[in-house]
């Protein structure tokens, strides 16, 4: 099954989204404007603003497109079977793009967090940037982190990065 470098390797993984999450979260405020949701299941596009809130997505039929503004800007679109997810939180902006099964979740929590995801092999990604933190995580090669703290992984190919700030 897995050897027991891939176990550790999954473990060290983990336990790096764990505290990226947990540090993120901390260290972003709760944004006070007024919260959007854009939400396109199969064959849709939906856009929302409010004061200083947006969002907008995009999905073909057989895939599914999400998108959360707290204070943020997110966009997300979807294709060939792709499920895509942008969470964007005061100031934050997340975008996410997914096609051929792929599931990846971009998360920009804080001023300055900047998140840009886009999978086309199939399996589960994840960004999660904080405050002043970029992360570029496209295509089929290893995502950056610069910045404030920061986590990215891909759960198929088990590459990721991370940065304390």
């Amino acid at each position: 099954m897995f050897t027991t470098r891939q176990r550790r390797q999954i473990a060290t993984l983990c336990a790096a989204a764990g505290s990226a999450a947990a540090i993120t979260l901390l260290a972003a405020p709760t944004a006070s404007a007024a919260p959007v949701q854009c939400l396109a299941p199969g064959e849709r596009e939906s856009v929302a603003v409010s004061d200083d809130s947006g969002c907008a997505v995009k999905s073909e039929m057989g895939s599914a497109a999400a998108a959360f503004g707290f204070g943020g800007r997110s966009g997300a679109i979807a294709q060939d079977q792709g499920l895509a997810l942008a969470i964007a939180q005061n100031g934050g902006t997340a975008t996410s793009t997914a096609a051929n099964l792929a599931g990846p979740a971009a998360i920009a929590l804080g001023p300055g967090a900047k998140v840009t995801m886009s999978k086309t092999q199939p399996g589960l990604a994840i960004a999660i940037a904080g405050p002043g933190a970029t992360i570029d995580f496209s295509g089929p090669g290893a995502a950056t982190c610069s910045g404030g703290a920061a986590f990215a992984g891909d759960l198929l190919t088990l590459t990721g990065c991370m940065s304390n700030g």
